[in-house]
């Protein structure tokens, strides 16, 4: 580019050229450059810090830009999309720069340069996009252009506009008609920029019966315009689409111009579909939005063009009433807007235009043959293949699921099972949607919630292949990523309606729907304290559940358990994720269930034994006060005097016997230690109660992990396969209950019923017990003995 830099005669020109491929070169490269803070002057107050002495260098300035594009080095990097800007962005890049030398001119070499560079870039569009005979607008808001087109559409209507203004509007009100599949915000942006009220607009639904379900209902459409017309009202404009900004849907454009040209109505076209009249083959309804009265495209992203200006073309007669809209322009500036745009086509070239188009057509029809061979995968516009926009999502039928009101897509009597499944799909297809994003950056792929089909995901890469240099690998490897999360998705579908029929089966536990929530589901237990009418915070459940959740994670089973995201409600809960196996869910509600209830069976035992406790110390004083003052009259007053009691102790000794007490921590009582002095052993006490055995915990095989199903498919295995099987949790049952099989005979014969083999805690007891006999006696002493 140097060679090709010194061959231009002005030398200012070259020389702008030279730095701004200096300056490409340090932003992209990343190198970063450390200011010598040495011999800096005192600086004011009052002048901020960049403005102070004579002025930086070009070098610094470029930094301070880069650091604030790309962040400090202390910053941790973000996993952010960034367009590749090749030779032809530089060459965009270079346009604005061109701009701003070219507006210092003298006024009549301006005039000429400005005037070529915008009649070449506007019949060149016209050939590569077939539109003849018509005008063009660079803007750089994408809606700016249909803005003017509507102002352009009211002078043409309105003679007397200029000179009575709003008055004519009021007497005879305009209608600009908006499809119901057009883009968000798109109405309320043309009435803020036209004066105009929301009344003005008029939203035309798409088909419900036949045809597409994102398409203008054009029947409805001709008798909306009818009864406009009988109220009084005028038809303006009609928005069609070329390509709808949801899934990529173009309208029947030819019949909508045959209905705009019986009432009068100017049409206008806009989508991404329009890019593929660049192609040598354009089906028919997309042909016929070259005859409309406008269009607007965007060749900034069909191109992979950074900072271009979107363009509208336009047919009109009559050059004042574009002035007076603003779609022409008498200043230097507005015309040079076309000046990134005439350099970038050139250096492109029709073959590069027409091959970057073609390359994300084929791109698009790509993934959508290799997703029609994929289960368990929707694609919402399989008979349209010339679209340049797929949009699919995870969708599977569960058993029992009645297809009746599924053919009735947005009914509002839909069942609570159907809005649950749509739901779980919903909250599925969302996390499908990231996983991909993250694992295949560079297709672009985007998430969509779409009112009658739920959450998709859409894959538009005329929007962003140029840009992100997508190739056919990026698109296998997509097919890749979905079919590897496929398992996952279909399992956790199944077990999700299973997993709410076991928990709202369960005592004490309370299923929670959150419909964003992709995994099993979300759980709760209810304590016995519990307000589930009030939203105030819980500490005491709070407890509970944090105990539930370290404990449900220390059993290291494959599925994850958390509190929950940020934004989940006051009250706590558990909730599952995701399951890539099958899961024996009874035994996952049973664990949930049972654990909880003895960490808050734990909780209360220790709450009451420490008011049992301080009850049993102040009886304890009150009963040793009591022994005192009878031993005072049982030994006399001449006793406690020092010398003389002495004297009648060594003559009479008093066979007082050691009193004491002891604290009986099961039976929650105070007890006499005589028994103890006098036998020189403990007392039985109290029996304690049997502790409650919990539900019999599931017999694993060796390095079965954890709510995992060991018998799944049994019909499938030989009998021998099975009585193995059988014996062999026999085995393990008499090995945790400590008995030998010969005495598990002698114990329990046929005819008596087995006895239920004890848990996994009253193993872990009965072998602490056997280690420790010293700790067998329930009774603990609770006070020190006083005489």
């Amino acid at each position: 580019m140097d060679a090709s830099l010194e061959k231009i005669a002005d030398l200012t020109l070259a020389e702008m050229g030279k730095n701004l491929k200096e300056a490409m070169q340090m932003l992209e490269n990343g190198q970063r450059r450390i200011e010598d803070e040495n011999g800096k002057k005192p600086v004011s107050e009052d002048v901020p810090g960049p403005l102070q002495g004579s002025g930086q260098d070009m070098v610094s300035i470029l930094q301070l830009v880069q650091n604030l594009m790309h962040g400090d080095e202390d910053e941790q990097p973000q996993s952010t999309r960034i367009q590749n800007i090749g030779e032809q962005g530089h060459m965009a890049l270079l346009g604005h720069s061109l701009g701003a030398y070219i507006s210092t001119l003298d006024k009549e070499k301006l005039r000429k340069l400005t005037t070529r560079i915008l009649s070449d870039t506007t019949l060149w569009l016209r050939r590569i996009f077939r539109y003849e005979n018509g005008c063009a607008y660079f803007h750089e808001e994408e809606r700016e252009g249909l803005a003017k087109i509507c102002r352009l559409a009211i002078h043409s209507r309105y003679e007397d506009f200029v000179v009575d203004g709003f008055d004519v509007l009021y007497n005879k009100k305009p209608v600009i008609y908006l499809s119901a599949a057009a883009r968000p915000g798109l109405g309320q942006y043309l009435c803020n920029q036209l004066g105009l009220p929301l009344s003005c607009l008029c939203r035309v639904p798409c088909n419900t019966m036949f045809g597409s379900q994102h398409q203008m209902d054009i029947a409805f459409l001709e008798k909306l315009i009818k009864d406009d017309i009988e109220r009084g009202r005028l038809p303006l404009l009609l928005v069609a689409s070329a390509g709808t900004a949801a899934v990529g849907h173009t309208d029947k454009i030819g019949r909508l111009k045959e209905l705009c040209e019986q009432h009068g109505i100017w049409l206008h076209v806009e989508g991404v579909t329009l890019a593929t009249l660049a192609l040598g083959y354009v089906s028919s309804p997309l042909l016929a939005a070259t005859k409309c009265d406008s269009m607007t495209l965007t060749p900034g992203p069909w191109l992979g063009l950074p900072a271009m200006p979107a363009v509208t073309l336009y047919t009109h007669d009559d050059p004042a009433l574009t002035l007076v809209a603003g779609l022409t322009s008498n200043k230097p500036a507005d015309k040079l807007r076309a000046l990134p745009l005439w350099l970038s086509l050139q250096y492109l070239g029709l073959d590069g235009i027409v091959g970057r188009i073609k390359h994300s057509c084929q791109l698009s029809q790509r993934l959508q043959e290799s997703l029609k061979k994929v289960d368990h995968i929707k694609i919402l516009m399989e008979g349209e293949l010339s679209s340049p926009v797929v949009v699919f999502r995870f969708f599977q039928e569960l058993p029992g699921s009645d297809p009746a009101f599924k053919a009735v897509p947005g009914s509002s009597v839909a069942p609570a099972a159907v809005g649950r499944e749509r739901d779980s799909c919903d909250a599925l297809n969302r996390w499908l949607g990231e996983q991909l994003k993250q694992l295949v950056p560079m297709c672009g792929l985007t998430v969509v919630d779409l009112e009658v089909d739920g959450t998709c995901m859409r894959f538009s890469p005329l929007m962003t292949a140029a840009g992100l240099g997508t190739r056919g690998e990026d698109v296998d490897q997509l097919i890749t990523c979905i079919q590897s999360k496929l398992p996952t998705l279909t399992c956790t579908l199944q077990l999700r309606e299973e997993f709410r029929q076991e928990v709202e089966g369960t005592a004490s536990l309370l299923y929670v729907h959150d419909p964003n929530w992709p995994g099993i589901g979300v759980v709760r237990y209810e304590h016995a304290n519990d307000d589930n009418s009030s939203l105030k915070s819980d500490p005491e459940g709070e407890k509970i559940h944090s105990g539930l959740l370290k404990k449900l994670n220390e059993l290291e089973s494959d599925l994850t358990f958390t509190m929950g995201p940020e934004y989940k409600s006051t009250k706590s809960c558990i909730y599952i994720g995701m399951a890539s196996d099958d899961v024996d869910i009874s035994e996952l509600v049973e664990t949930i269930a049972v654990t909880a209830r003895e960490i808050e069976e734990n909780s209360r035992l220790l709450e009451n034994m420490t008011e049992v406790v301080r009850k049993g110390i102040q009886e304890a004083q009150v009963q040793l006060q009591k022994a005192n003052e009878e031993r005072l009259l049982e030994e006399g007053v001449l006793r406690q005097i020092p010398v003389v009691g002495s004297v009648l102790n060594w003559f009479s000794p008093v066979q007082a016997s050691q009193k004491g007490r002891s604290f009986n921590l099961t039976a929650g009582s105070l007890e006499s230690t005589e028994y103890t002095y006098v036998h020189k052993v403990q007392g039985t006490g109290v029996t304690p109660p049997p502790t409650p055995s919990g539900i019999r915990s599931k017999q694993r095989l060796p390095g079965q992990k954890p709510f995992k199903r060991s018998l799944r498919g049994s019909d499938a295995l030989s009998e021998t396969s099975s009585v193995s099987h059988i014996e062999d949790l026999e085995k393990m049952e008499q090995l945790s209950s400590g008995l030998e099989p010969s005495n598990l005979e002698a114990h329990c014969p046929e005819e008596a019923p087995r006895a239920p083999a004890p848990t996994d805690s009253q193993t872990e007891a009965l072998q602490n017990k056997a280690q420790h006999p010293e700790d067998d006696h329930p009774q603990v002493e609770g006070l020190e003995r006083l005489r």
